[in-house]
């Protein structure tokens, strides 16, 4: 749309720009069509809008074949669209993009973010779209130049800050180019510019504690002319000997260290434990016949290694709301890392029946001790690992304590998004946690 289009479409859905939804409209339609290049879209994604306005970058997005949900916050602009775009491929929801469910992303092949962000709620937009955990596989923002040299400044620059490395951890983040204020009516007081989010690939990101993580960089940088060794000295008593390992001067301040670097700091004052590991190796678990019958113990390498039919437990947690829980398993996990499995699972030991081994799974892997009910099992077989398998559910809200060397990360999903997403993208979820759906799925049913 040129600019007396636009005016003609503003007159025509009864919209004066609102300063304070942040409404600066695009009327040039060849930059237009340049931004919506740089998301690399075909007719295989699923695209999310952020504030479409006017459908400067709508209309761009549905000539790639892609298919469209837009999010507009002004009644008046939503019908406009609603009017406009006529389009098997278009949906569009008159809803705040902070009160949007991101959860709905999930169940979604090659999700991708497109938006012009109202520059007063940007960052909070930016954590509610990309922080971790996230299914998205690209994220182009028009954003306040402010805002988006300081998510892609490199380690020295003024711009480098506690901002930037908490979401560079997750994503590489680029800055493509500089946005005039002259083509937007109205013109907004400062100038915008385009940056670029892609994961990163989470096996390399290689942190043991995000939680040690975000908080050394957040006291890092909470006074940026001091020094680290003064600022983290109630978490490093040996900063000398860290600089050193690290490859940072003893006079380094939050600015001066490189992503790498953050990751390698965070991994000494949170080391991975070892012993988690030492222990998982020295397990021994019952091996059973057919029949569930037990017939001899072994390790755990012995049980994988030899195709041993043996004994596990799935247990599934719902909140009040009916939201069950599901874990993202971390990288370190010797069988599907990063895959998305039941709320806790683990096997059944030595010396312990279905019933002890659920109770111990669920305070080791969420901290959570609740009354369960057994719902169903499973035969050993290819597709349960030759596991017999029991599966249990609960109720619990949370909060849920997890240990980092074992899960990623937890979220509770309503069924009928995890429905979709099971039917979607079966690749996203361990072997063992689909059969347990499918049982409990018919259970329900």
């Amino acid at each position: 749309m040129n600019l007396s289009q636009i005016r003609a479409a503003l007159d025509s859905a009864g919209v004066r720009p609102a300063k304070k939804l942040g409404q600066n409209f695009l009327h040039d339609q060849n930059l237009a069509r340049w931004i919506v290049q740089q998301a690399q879209i075909s007719p295989e994604d699923f695209v999310l809008e952020i504030g479409p306005g006017l459908g400067a970058l709508t209309s761009e997005i549905l000539k790639r074949g892609a298919r469209l949900l837009a999010l507009e916050k002004d009644a008046r602009l939503a019908n406009f669209l609603r009017e406009k775009f006529h389009h098997p491929r278009f949906e569009l929801r008159y809803c705040d993009a902070l009160d949007f469910d991101t959860r709905i992303l999930f169940a979604e092949r090659n999700v991708k973010v497109i938006g012009n962000l109202p520059y007063y709620i940007a960052s909070q937009l930016l954590f509610r779209f990309v922080d971790f955990p996230n299914c998205i596989s690209l994220a182009l923002f028009m954003l306040q130049e402010e805002m988006a040299r300081r998510l892609s400044a490199k380690p020295g620059n003024a711009d480098y800050g506690a901002l930037t490395v908490r979401l560079q951890l997750h994503h590489h983040v680029e800055y493509l180019r500089k946005i005039p204020r002259t083509v937007f009516i109205p013109q907004p007081e400062v100038a915008s510019a385009i940056v670029r989010f892609t994961p990163r690939d989470e096996k390399r990101i290689g942190i043991f504690d995000y939680e040690v993580f975000g908080d050394i960089v957040k006291h890092g940088f909470s006074q940026r002319r001091k020094q680290l060794r003064k600022l983290l000295a109630g978490q490093i008593d040996n900063w000398e000997s860290i600089s050193k390992k690290i490859s940072v001067p003893l006079t380094a301040r939050a600015e001066e260290l490189s992503f790498e670097q953050w990751i390698a700091l965070t991994n000494l004052i949170a080391p991975r434990d070892e012993k988690i590991a030492s222990q998982a190796s020295a397990e021994r678990f019952p091996v059973v016949d057919k029949n569930d019958r037990q017939i001899g113990t072994a390790s755990r390498l012995e049980v994988h290694e030899n195709n041993f039919r043996h004994r596990a437990v799935h247990i599934l947690i719902f909140n009040h709301a009916g939201e069950v829980l599901l874990q993202k398993r971390s990288p370190w996990k010797d069988r599907h890392p990063l895959l998305w499995d039941s709320s806790a699972a683990g096997h059944v030991e030595a010396n312990e029946d279905y019933d002890e081994a659920a109770g111990r799974e669920l305070m080791e892997e969420l901290g959570a001790s609740v009354s369960l009910d057994c719902i169903g099992k499973l035969p050993a077989s290819a597709k349960t690992g030759q596991e017999f398998i029991m599966i249990y559910r609960g109720e619990h809200d949370g909060p849920f304590a997890f240990p980092c060397e074992e899960i990623s990360a937890v979220e509770f999903f309503p069924i009928e998004i995890v429905e979709r997403w099971v039917a979607n993208k079966p690749e996203d979820f361990a072997p063992g946690f689909l059969e347990c759906w499918r049982l409990f799925n018919a259970i329900s049913s």
